[in-house]
């Protein structure tokens, strides 16, 4: 070790420093120092085992037997013993600030996250109304229940309708979203590390931060879908689609969170949610309406969430539609008939409701729990 690193490592407060310089210049066969020299320079040039060489002087013991030594060593020995009465210190939490500060300065950064990826939002927010203007040019005025549901096939065709808009997009913004989140986790990781917020507060921004951009994508998808397809123009109707489809895009990207939260990698977090997608599709109650699921199978039924949004956007949109179906197989209003043969009652939109907005914060709060208890860093 150099004299220079030796003298600096026992020597840290800045007046002492200046003393040093002092003490160093009033040593034989040390040059003074230029006008307008750089002090630490000329320190790194006279304190080298070269200049010691050349005056046979070491530094060190020059150091260790100057008053400045013993000075400093005295205040090391009486700053080291607690004064009698006095407290340890105490801090409330490791965190410097409170909860919500904390919260509002990462829902600041996250917002600024957001803003700057156009790659995911923009996208997002195109490929939504590309896909609202798809489905509504498929299911084009298959909605109008005066001219459809008066047989089961037409009344089919609607209920693909409702199905396919429940879908369409959820899965997509599942998908889309983890890999936002699998990098803001790794940032996350370092920023937690170093103390500086709370993994609830990161959660709650990470999750609040998505809103905006689901309402803008329900208003877009929803008003485009719904006035292609032609279902029922009534506020009442057209407000609880809103909201269906609201809580379906939430929950769905809640699942993305929780997916990238409960794996340790992006890839893993996609095959994972990929399984449950295909269980969701299969037992929702469309595909094998919930008459016919088995029995060792029903409880997955009720524990499915895309099977609780078909409950509420159905029975929303044809939960009183008493036009009446004639036909060999069945006779009797749009009403029994869904009721029936799929399982879903007229009154259950606001149950399903309740349980679409218990999905979303069962989804987030497992999403929270696992940032704040996991760590998959390697490091």
């Amino acid at each position: 070790m150099s004299m220079f690193s030796q003298i600096f490592k026992d020597i840290s407060p800045c007046p002492y420093r200046v003393i040093l310089v002092l003490r160093v210049r009033s040593i034989d066969g040390i040059p003074s120092i230029p006008d307008g020299y750089n002090p630490a320079t000329w320190m790194l040039e006279i304190t080298n085992p070269v200049a010691e060489q050349r005056i046979g002087r070491d530094f060190a013991d020059i150091y260790t037997n100057s008053a400045e030594y013993r000075e400093v060593e005295g205040a090391i020995t009486r700053l080291s013993v607690p004064p009698p009465g006095s407290q340890p210190l105490k801090f409330s939490s490791v965190y410097s600030q409170d909860q919500l500060s904390q919260f509002l300065i990462c829902l600041k950064k996250q917002n600024l996250v957001y803003w700057r990826s156009p790659r995911y939002n923009l996208v997002r927010l195109v490929f939504t109304t590309v896909c609202a203007l798809l489905l509504g040019s498929v299911y084009w005025d298959v909605g109008n229940k005066r001219q459809v549901t008066d047989t089961t096939k037409g009344l089919f065709m609607v209920m693909g309708a409702l199905y396919s808009a429940c879908l369409f997009l959820g899965i997509n913004n599942a998908s889309s979203v983890q890999p936002i989140v699998s990098i803001e986790r790794t940032v996350f990781y370092r920023e937690k590390a170093a103390g500086l917020y709370a993994p609830t507060s990161y959660a709650a921004a990470q999750g609040l931060v998505e809103l905006p951009y689901i309402v803008a994508q329900t208003i877009l998808f929803g008003v485009i879908t719904y006035f292609m397809i032609n279902f029922e123009r009534t506020a009442s109707k057209f407000f609880l689609y809103l909201i269906i489809m609201f809580l379906t895009f939430t929950y769905f990207t809640f699942y993305g969170l929780m997916a990238v939260g409960l794996t340790p990698s992006q890839h893993m977090a996609a095959v994972v949610s990929s399984a449950f997608y295909s269980f969701w599709n299969l037992l929702s109650g469309f595909l094998v309406p919930k008459p016919r699921i088995p029995g060792w199978w029903i409880w997955f039924y009720y524990i499915c969430p895309v099977a609780w949004t078909l409950k509420g956007i159905i029975s929303s949109q044809l939960g009183d539609v008493e036009t009446m179906i004639v036909e060999p197989t069945f006779k009797g209003t749009v009403k029994e008939y869904v009721s029936t043969v799929f399982g879903i009652d007229s009154d259950v939109t606001g149950l399903a409701v309740a349980v679409l907005i218990g999905f979303c914060i069962l989804f987030f709060g497992v999403f929270t729990l696992s940032v704040k208890f996991l760590n998959f860093q390697k490091r």
